[in-house]
Order: structure tokens, then sequence, then C-alpha cells
């Protein structure tokens, strides 16, 4: 009981900071405008669906089409009776799309990345990582016994150092791990600079791309292919889960060696289910939608860009970039909390974003464009953001 009367007291404190965090249940498929259980009807701006396929209608027939010829699920792992070959083609495509070697499922990139290094790497290897890589980065970070070195956010005097410090300590291999969209601030980690260092101290190179498959560089191949690095980088990790249809699963992509290792050792692909069959045929058929059309890039560039200008013009905090992640900075958890709850009166759905999740004085609403957004949606939201703010501070 004592303990119970701590975290009642933890989870006191939490409300207190303005930290809590409340699912509010939808009602409503996924999409640019959404309902609340409670019936209100709003646009949406806060969902990683990207290019608007949450709820495409191909993508819904294919997944309805694999339940009725593959079932409901494996109720297997891989290696004993979980896969069908509809993983394979799966597989097979995002290898294709990638420019990869191969591919490997699993059933989130969170999988992907805490079942990755501690399979390649040992106590005689070093993790050089960025401080704002994501969370499932660092927890598979933790779960290796590598050598463990960070570097500030995309500061390139810091991770020579790291990596001079990494030789000097006499690692076997060293690993440079990076996000290719911070997912928080929406940068694009400097990839080919990366890479050149990389070439120099003999590392390999893994990059979460979750936030940019299907949305960034040629084709949205991604990160690498955008700074032309693609056939350099040896491991990129990345989620079915955001542009590509926004359900489940994830995936690790790369050397096929590599890969070969994981599918032998890695322990969330071992130890997990299979990726539900209707979810894999879905995703089949988003990346041949995103590799066939630019047009869903193209209007999610201009919808990020009027966004952008607008929030600009009226003179909010934004952080600098050109991803649809458009990061609109309060620095107070309450302040940002209060905008959050102004937007929604006004019909937008956006989250306040706080510790742990940014940095304690880093709050900010986290507003992300979709191409399924119209032009009218966009000021919609850029008059809300005006009203919310004029009411939070009448003066």
């Amino acid at each position: 009981m004592s303990y119970l009367h701590e975290l009642r007291r933890e989870l006191e404190q939490i409300e207190a900071d303005g930290l809590r965090k409340r699912e509010r249940p939808l009602a409503s498929p996924q999409g640019s405008s959404v309902e609340l259980a409670d019936g209100r009807p709003l646009l949406n701006f806060c969902a990683n669906n990207y290019l608007g396929l949450a709820s495409h209608p191909d993508i819904v027939d294919a997944a309805h089409r694999a339940l009725d010829r593959w079932g409901y699920g494996l109720a297997s792992v891989r290696f004993i009776c979980g896969t069908q070959t509809i993983h394979c083609e799966l597989e097979q495509a995002l290898t294709r799309f990638l420019g990869t070697g191969d591919t490997l499922l699993y059933g989130s990139c969170f999988d992907a990345n805490t079942g990755l290094f501690e399979t390649i790497l040992d106590e005689r290897d070093a993790i050089v990582s960025d401080t704002l890589n994501h969370a499932s980065i660092i927890d598979g970070i933790r779960l290796c016994k590598a050598q463990r070195f960070r570097y500030a956010n995309r500061d390139m005097t810091e991770l020579r150092a790291a990596l001079e410090s990494a030789r000097g300590a006499g690692a076997r291999r060293i690993l440079i791990a990076t996000d290719g969209v911070f997912s928080m601030d929406g940068h694009l980690a400097p990839l080919a600079d990366i890479c050149g260092l990389a070439d120099e101290f003999g590392a390999l190179v893994m990059v979460d791309d979750s936030h940019a498959v299907g949305v960034v560089g040629p084709n949205g191949r991604g990160t690498p292919a955008a700074c032309g690095v693609a056939e350099r980088v040896d491991l990129v990790t990345g989620t079915l889960g955001k542009a590509l249809g926004g359900a489940s699963g994830g995936y690790t992509s790369g050397r096929r060696e590599i890969i070969d290792l994981l599918r032998q050792r890695s322990r969330p692909y071992l130890f997990s289910n299979a990726l539900a069959p209707p979810i894999a045929a879905a995703s089949i058929v988003a990346l041949r939608l995103i590799s066939d059309d630019d047009s869903r890039r193209e209007r999610l560039a201009a919808s990020t860009s009027r966004f952008r200008r607008g929030m600009d013009a009226a003179g909010f905090d934004v952080l600098p970039g050109d991803h649809p992640i458009v990061p609109v900075m309060f620095r107070d958890a309450h302040v940002a909390n209060a905008m959050a709850a102004g937007l929604l009166a006004q019909g937008i759905y956006a989250v306040a974003f706080s510790y742990p999740v940014v940095p304690i004085g880093a709050a900010r609403i986290r507003i992300q464009l979709s191409a399924a957004h119209s032009d009218d949606d966009i000021d919609t939201a850029l008059y809300a953001f005006t009203v919310a703010r004029d009411q939070l501070s009448p003066d």
C-alpha cells in the first residue's frame, strides 16, 4: 500500500507540472478530419498520416481481401509456422523500394530497433548515437553490451570526437546510429557528412527513417536517398505505421549478411508473432501507391509550405525546416497544454508535447501536415492558432 501511495503522489506531481497525457478516443477512421467519442468533429493535425493513406479505399480493400484469403493472424512466430508468401512479398517489395540487399519484418519499428544492436555488436564494439535519437534506439542500445558514445544533435564536430574516442578505446567495430528525421523537431540528419566520417573511421551507419520513408527523397525513398548516400548506409529501420498506411509493423533493411544474421538471432523477430496478414497485404498496396504517384508528396509539400508561411506571418515561434513535422514552440508545458485546449475548442486536434517526450523547457505543439489536408483546412488551423493565442493572452 505504501508503494501505491507513492505512485499516487508521483501521478499528482505529473498533473501539477502539466505533464499528464490523456487519450481522446476517436469514433471514426483516421483522416484529415475525425470525430471524437463525444461526437465532436475535428480537423486532425497531429497524425503521422503524412500521405493520407490510413483510410485509402485501395488499402482498406486490400486488407479486406487479405483477411478473407490469409486469415486474421498466424498465432506463431515467423520461423515456426508464421511466414506466409505475403510476408515474403512485402519484404521483397521493401527491398526493391529502398534499394537494399534484404529486409526483415517486425511487429513495429520499436521492435526492429531493440532487436538490432545486441544482435550485431558485442562488448568489443562501439555505438555512437545522436542525443535526439528515438527512444527505441536508446532502449536498443541499452540492451547491447557495446561501448556507448553520444554526440550532440547533428553536430559533426562532436561526432568526429566520439568516433576518435571509440577508436581510441580499441573498438573492433563502430556503428553510427541516427534518426533520418528527428521526430520532435522535423530536422533531417546530415547523412552525407555522417557517411563521410563513417568512411574515414571505417564505421557502419544505421538510420531510423520512420518519419521519412514515403515522404522524403526521390519517390519517397527516404533520407539516405535524399542525401545521395543510399548505397553507403548499411542499415535502415522503419515503420509501416506512418506514411505507409498508418497501421502497425516495422522492418530492418540493409546489407544482406546483416539481415540474415538478424533472421537467426534477433530476439523480437524470434519471439514475437508474425505481422498480421491484412497489414502485410495492405502495406504492399501502400508501397505501390507511393511509388507510382508523386502527387501526394507534392500536395504535402505545398501544404507544409502554406502552413509554415502562415505561422511565421502570425508571429509564432516555429522551428525552421520543410518537413511536414512543424514544431510550434511554447517552452512552458502549462502554456502548451492551454494552447492545445484552445485549439480543441476551435475544432483543431493538436497535442502538446512535454517532458519526458521533449526536454523540460522545450514544450511544444507538434503540427503534422497531411496530403489529405485542403487549403481551407490549413487556413482554418492558422486562424484557430491566432484565436487560441489571443484568448490565452488577451493583452
